[in-house]
């Protein structure tokens, strides 16, 4: 099943987790879990798509998310049925 993570940004945002988020993405994209990620044109925040077994799988994956951790990001999992 695919899953589709929004990380919006909150007030609390650090810039440092930036590269943190970005080598988290390129371990799930390695381990064949991350299909597509990007950010928003306007900086609010970014999303991105995985494969998981489960619901609560995928949010296990997200909330290890640097960007999650550090509260820096509001993360929202959300099943997705794309084609």
């Amino acid at each position: 099943m695919r899953y589709l993570i929004l990380a919006m940004r909150t007030p609390q945002f650090q810039a440092s987790v930036i590269e943190p988020h970005k080598q988290y993405l390129a371990e799930l994209k390695r381990d064949g879990v991350l299909e597509l990620s990007g950010p928003f044109t306007d900086k609010s925040g970014g999303a991105y798509v995985i494969q998981a077994g489960d619901l609560e799988a995928a949010k296990a994956i997200a909330f290890k998310d640097p960007i999650h951790t550090t509260g820096s990001s509001r993360v929202s999992v959300f099943e997705w049925n794309a084609e």
